[in-house]
């Protein structure tokens, strides 16, 4: 097990920008700006944030995406589940599976990350039920003694 991932819901507020952009920089509401202000220049931290999409599944914070507009609908939380699942799996895989996890979504986005509770070696959820929840995940990644 390694170090600390953080998960935050999109947003659908984004840049309205035509092209590609690093999720960090499209996600506009919840807590990305508040992300962005402080790991903009910490490339290490940035690495370890995804964003929970309804389009893309798991983004990392820099993973270059268009803009678009899709709501998580009962329709698509079962294939979508089956989607970062297999996200998730490939990520440990490479990386190691996180020690600790920050969960900054709505619960309707925490169906799509139940398997993590099914991990052998589960990290230690914290689950902040507020999309807009800066000042709890702030604390928490302060107590991590992220930058």
């Amino acid at each position: 097990m390694i170090g600390d991932l953080v998960i935050a819901g999109c947003s659908r507020r984004k840049t309205p920008d035509i092209g590609l952009l690093p999720a960090l920089e499209r996600y506009t509401g919840g807590i990305a700006p508040q992300l962005h202000a402080r790991f903009a220049d910490h490339p290490h931290a940035r690495s370890r944030i995804r964003f929970l999409s309804a389009a893309f599944g798991l983004v990392r914070a820099d993973d270059l995406i268009a803009s678009y507009d899709q709501r998580l609908d009962s329709d698509r939380v079962e294939g979508l589940r089956l989607i970062v699942n297999g996200q998730l799996q490939r990520d440990f895989a490479a990386h190691g599976v996180p020690q600790r996890v920050l969960l900054v979504l709505e619960p309707d986005y925490l169906v799509l990350l139940a398997d993590l509770l099914a991990l052998p070696e589960r990290p230690v959820l914290h689950w902040i039920p507020d999309p807009r929840g800066w000042p709890q995940a702030a604390a928490v990644l302060d107590e991590w003694r992220w930058p």
